[in-house]
């Protein structure tokens, strides 16, 4: 049961991540609104197989960290727990904007094209590394078999898709980006509060 909560939190993490217009998201929703819902799809695809890759790396990285040394946990628990409490503030300046935060803009193509902008906006973003350490901070304890990180880069990258490919379906739509709109800042001070919680469970935890 001990695992099982480690792995809702890290799946929390994740999904609730999923509402924060960050860099990766505004790419979605901007190709969606600007281009095709297609190439907005193939672009949450590519990102999508980026954050597996991030995910795995940072799975086989941290267990065998962990075997060796569980003191190590400590030292990726405060840089995650940092890194959780840098997101929150970020939440938190967005909600008290009245400005919605502004996308890149790209041009028209193929989806392939798209699918390769979308890896490489990935896999280029350092700040990756450090939010999949958080993530598997918090789904991983000091004694977690290799199983649960198996489990957590699943299950991580299902939402990813599952996430990305509805913003892509969503924001292709002109009401949905209206509803959004209006909606904003209340989520963004949601995402501040959770990633505050988070944060601050991964600094004071003792596992």
């Amino acid at each position: 049961m001990d695992q099982l909560s480690h792995i809702g939190l890290a799946y929390a993490a994740v999904a609730v991540g999923l509402l924060s217009p960050g860099p990766n998201i505004l790419s979605v929703i901007g190709t969606s609104m600007s281009v095709s819902r297609k190439a907005g799809i193939a672009l949450a695809l590519g990102i999508s197989l980026g954050s597996f890759l991030w995910a795995t790396l940072t799975a086989i990285g941290l267990t065998a960290l962990l075997s060796a040394y569980a003191s190590v946990l400590a030292v990726i628990k405060i840089a995650g727990g940092l890194y959780l409490l840098w997101l929150a503030f970020k939440a938190f300046r967005s909600a008290a904007s009245a400005a919605p935060p502004e996308g890149p803009e790209l041009q028209a193509g193929r989806p392939l094209r798209f699918f390769m902008r979308g890896l490489t906006i990935q896999m280029t973003n350092p700040k990756a590394a450090l939010s999949w350490i958080a993530v598997m901070s918090l789904g991983l304890g000091a004694s977690a078999p290799a199983s649960v990180a198996m489990v957590i880069v699943v299950g991580t990258t299902v939402l990813s898709i599952v996430g990305h490919v509805l913003y892509a379906m969503a924001f292709s739509t002109d009401r949905v980006v209206v509803l959004y709109l209006r909606a904003r800042r209340g989520i963004e001070a949601a995402l501040g509060v959770f990633f505050t919680f988070a944060g601050l469970k991964l600094l004071t935890s003792r596992t």
